[in-house]
């Protein structure tokens, strides 16, 4: 008993509640993405994430753990991609741009809607100890989902980005890239490693999200 009272009491119990609010944040931005891919793509003729129970925001349905395992340790990560069939689409490639370009449209929009919020209360809630915590959650989520979709616009397959880039290319060459985006991962763990383009990427993240401070008058 002795023991597992000096167990508990190390527990530094706001570290571990910040870590859970964390997760919690990322949870939610991965699925916000990740759903809105699907539902883009059902949008435009597509039923494959739908007959695949991927129009969920049950997080669940998206993360890959090792993915949300990278997100924490290396400064970026992935969910389960979600299944689009571009035969579906009566234009393949704007059809699949489109479906690309929503996951980080949407990651904008929810940071945007987290500040809007976070404005609300800034000037018409009183401060408390939950108060301020909400609050705290809400700013990081929105700074957190800001990153997510800047990192998806990098124009590097399996990213968002590239299939936005790719769609303006000779249909050969379009199709080529996309079959050899699956070593892209490689690449993209080869630069996160050695630390490439990583102050350019905090510089865009740190623009864009400023610029949306900026908007609701933060």
């Amino acid at each position: 008993m002795h023991y597992l009272n000096d167990l508990f009491s190390q527990i530094d119990l706001t570290n571990l509640l910040s870590l859970l609010l964390r997760v919690a944040a990322v949870f939610l931005c991965l699925t916000v993405h990740e759903t809105s891919h699907g539902l883009a793509a059902y949008a435009l003729g597509d039923p494959t994430a739908k007959s695949e129970h991927r129009l969920s925001l049950n997080p669940l349905r998206h993360i890959d753990p090792l993915g949300l395992l990278m997100m924490f340790f290396v400064g970026f990560g992935w969910a389960k991609p979600v299944p689009v069939d571009m035969r579906y689409f009566k234009n393949p490639k704007s059809g699949m741009a489109l479906t690309a370009l929503a996951g980080p449209v949407s990651n904008f929009v929810l940071a945007l809607v987290l500040l809007l919020v976070c404005r609300f209360m800034a000037y018409h809630v009183a401060a408390t100890a939950f108060t301020v915590a909400l609050y705290g959650f809400l700013y990081t989520t929105a700074f957190l989902s800001v990153g997510l979709g800047t990192f998806n616009l990098i124009p590097i397959p399996p990213l968002d980005g590239s299939k936005v880039l790719f769609s303006f290319l000779p249909d050969t060459a379009y199709l080529k890239l996309m079959y050899y985006e699956r070593y892209g991962m490689l690449l993209l763990l080869a630069l996160a490693f050695v630390g490439a383009g990583g102050g350019f990427l905090s510089a865009l993240m740190s623009t864009v999200f400023h610029a949306l401070l900026t908007l609701v008058g933060l």
